[in-house]
């Protein structure tokens, strides 16, 4: 089993170890490691919401700025030539290479 959890911002990933018989997941797009756990979605979830209210405390109370997860920018690495295309059809299109790309990613993941 694999999902997502989300909570003032921060997205958690959900596994479930069977051998275990437990769910697990840590927080995704943070340097930071914050993990949680429950043996029950209910507590995985207030496991996860507790993990999220502790480091956002943690950071206030050091004077620690929290990690923003997914900033809106990243770096993609493809080959030379599938840049080049790319470049060329965003141009015939009249919009910029990183318009051609969210559009792609929007196509990929839904709207």
């Amino acid at each position: 089993m694999n999902g997502h959890l989300n909570y003032k911002g921060y997205a958690g990933s959900i596994e479930f170890s069977e051998d275990d018989a437990v769910f697990h997941g840590k927080v995704t797009g943070l340097k930071s490691l914050i993990t949680f756990e429950g043996a029950s979605v209910a507590d995985l979830t207030a496991d996860f919401h507790n993990a999220v209210n502790e480091y956002l405390a943690f950071c206030a109370e050091t004077g620690k700025q929290p990690e923003k997860p997914f900033k809106g920018s990243f770096n993609v690495r493809i080959k030379a030539d599938l840049h080049r295309r790319a470049a060329q059809a965003a141009s015939a299109r009249g919009i910029s290479l990183n318009a051609l790309v969210e559009d792609a990613i929007r196509q990929a993941v839904g709207r």
